[in-house]
């Protein structure tokens, strides 16, 4: 595989920041999900009630109902991550096969469990809880809390760029025998892969955004009730 190289860059006090691919195409996926809210805003009796009541019911089955108010931002990242990972059903690699997206995203979610527990407990409770049941728990405490981005982002990242590496590699095979038996590249590229996105992209994708936000609820009711 190729380094990945910027598209851009941006000059930000004498600092040049590189552009990539992956970060272009989550600001094309936020105009796009900008526009869809303004669009189905103006006709909310257009938008079915049953998708507001799955997701609070996701959060209440997996949370409890006192955690409901975590439904916003549940959804939100649902919606997000599923947009980055069918991004290559339109010819571009997705987001989310990119390490530092991931981690990013992984990030924000152990910033937010690890807020809620100090809201939730108060902030000598929280720290007191590393040292729980017993004292020479701590280091194995911390490195629990510590783990939690690590895993949630090497998840998701593991999966994906696997997915995109078996689709690149159908890709250049076709490709391989399509001038090996001298036929037209499109005879092949236009039918064969089908079956292959439909699991590798769509499928994976789904899947890899539930687990997710499955852990990202679990991880918020645990922390705070440890």
């Amino acid at each position: 595989m190729e380094k990945a190289r910027p598209i851009f860059e941006i000059l930000l006090f004498g600092i040049k920041i590189p552009i990539y691919q992956s970060i272009v195409i989550q600001w094309v996926i936020m105009a796009m999900i900008i526009c869809l809210i303004f669009i189905f805003s103006k006709k909310l009796r257009t938008v079915p009630i049953f998708i507001v009541e799955t997701l609070n019911n996701l959060v209440k089955e997996n949370m409890g109902e006192k955690y409901l108010g975590f439904a916003p931002f549940i959804g939100t990242l649902a919606i997000f991550l599923l947009f980055m990972n069918l991004f290559d059903l339109f010819g571009f690699r997705p987001p989310t096969a990119d390490y530092s997206v991931t981690l990013g995203l992984a990030i924000i979610s152990f910033a937010i469990i690890q807020i809620n527990a100090i809201k939730k407990n108060g902030i000598k409770h929280y720290f007191k809880a590393f040292a729980e049941p017993f004292i020479f728990m701590l280091p194995l405490n911390i490195i629990e809390r510590i783990v939690v981005p690590v895993s949630l982002s090497l998840r998701l990242f593991g999966n994906t760029l696997a997915a995109v590496i078996i689709v690149e590699l159908l890709y250049k095979a076709l490709a391989y025998l399509a001038k090996l038996i001298r036929l037209p590249l499109p005879i092949f590229q236009a039918v064969i892969p089908i079956p292959f996105h439909i699991y590798f992209s769509i499928f994976d994708g789904v899947i890899q955004m539930i687990i997710f936000i499955m852990l990202t609820m679990i991880f918020i009711k645990i922390t705070a009730e440890h």
